[in-house]
């Protein structure tokens, strides 16, 4: 079986509500305004946000079109986005997951919707290419889940069938195609939850 990871949320850190009352305090009260602003910042990925994870449109085009779209003051909206890297901190009890699959044997790969600046850190301040064998980013292959195509990229990176995978992520909308495609998945909420479910599917011992 081989294990492929979604980042976001699951392997770092990322929540938009706190992230945006952290960076954003001026505009920002607290985690309840910061979900509502993370709609229009967002757009729950799709929209300027959904073009920039994948690879569409550049950072300063995305500033650009958030401005003109909400009427934010534009420096503002850049130092939000260059905020972005200090909110994905590893998530320490999943970095634990990926060791122990390693010591077992499995073959480990990611499938992340990120834009290719923030993929560039990740590669540049995690190792990365020593906890996976390969991976996809939205940003550098045009393509952004739930999409068939990025699945389907995704499998061809892997040299895997869809049967072969089992496929950790939190959105359920990632989730639910990649089971209509006939991925293994787990919907991943906490480290320990999917260890439970790992150990479940004798991919780790007890």
């Amino acid at each position: 079986m081989k294990i492929v990871f979604d980042f976001g949320a699951v392997l770092f850190h990322w929540h938009p509500p706190s992230f945006l009352a952290r960076v954003w305090a001026h505009r920002v009260a607290d985690e309840d305004v910061g979900a509502e602003v993370a709609k229009d910042f967002f757009q729950a990925y799709s929209g300027d946000w959904g073009a920039f994870d994948q690879g569409l449109i550049d950072a300063p085009t995305t500033a650009d079109r958030i401005h003109a779209r909400t009427g934010w003051p534009r420096e503002e909206i850049v130092a939000v986005m260059d905020a972005v890297p200090s909110e994905l901190k590893l998530i320490e009890g999943t970095a634990a997951l990926i060791g122990e699959l390693k010591a077992q044997g499995h073959t480990l790969h990611f499938l992340s919707n990120m834009p290719e600046p923030y993929a560039d850190f990740l590669e540049q301040t995690f190792p990365l290419k020593e906890w996976f064998v390969s991976g996809v980013f939205s940003g550098r292959v045009k393509q952004s889940k739930p999409s068939k195509e990025i699945f389907d990229l995704a499998l061809e990176q892997f040299g895997a069938k869809a049967e072969e995978v089992l496929f950790l992520d939190d959105h359920p909308a990632n989730i639910a195609k990649a089971n209509e495609l006939g991925w293994n998945t787990h919907l991943f909420t906490t480290p320990e939850l999917a260890r439970l479910d790992l150990v479940r599917r004798e991919l780790l011992p007890s």
